[in-house]
């Protein structure tokens, strides 16, 4: 079991680079948010105790998120505020929330990891709630499309996603201590 501290330390962590990422992007600073991630991901990286785990999820939710998010920009469905380095694409900052979220799955969210309905949930709901904050409270993010469907569509990727992640990690965690099991 986690310490408390560190189970904390990253819903405080992530939520600070979630913070950083939507509010610096609204308000014209799309480093925010990467240098948010930065420190984030090296602070789990030294204290979480699971290096090779996080680096290996991060490696699958990164690409994996980037393109969910770049697929919504190129249909006009979300136009990103700060939309660097090309607008039909998942800008910098929206990949900084992707390196924080994947640090937050062999941490804060690793229960979900047995759960796979109850991670889809998290996704069907958290997902969309998080870009709604981010367009209403930050203008990180508009919809190009009527809200409802947007919504709709980020709660089934979401949902489809997160279970996903931890599917694949689960299969790479597996290949990866087979192949290092004695002979």
């Amino acid at each position: 079991m986690k310490p408390a501290w560190l189970v904390l330390g990253n819903v405080v962590g992530f939520q600070a680079v979630w913070l950083a990422s939507v509010a610096g992007a609204g308000a014209g600073l799309p480093w925010a948010g990467p240098l948010a991630a930065v420190v984030f991901a090296a602070a789990m990286l030294a204290w979480g105790g699971r290096v090779r785990d996080d680096l290996r999820l991060l490696a699958v939710a990164l690409p994996l998120g980037i393109a969910l998010d770049s697929a919504f920009a190129a249909s006009g469905w979300l136009v990103y505020a700060e939309a660097w380095p090309w607008s039909g694409v998942a800008p910098a900052w929206i990949a900084s929330l992707w390196v924080g979220f994947a640090l937050t799955l062999n941490h804060s969210m690793a229960r979900l990891r047995q759960w796979p309905l109850a991670a889809a949930a998290l996704g069907l709901v958290g997902g969309p709630l998080a870009y709604w904050t981010a367009a209403g409270a930050f203008e990180a993010v508009s919809f190009g499309a009527p809200v409802a469907w947007v919504l709709a569509a980020l709660a089934l990727g979401w949902a489809a996603v997160l279970p996903l992640l931890f599917a694949i990690d689960n299969h790479l965690a597996a290949s990866a201590a087979i192949k290092r099991a004695p002979a």
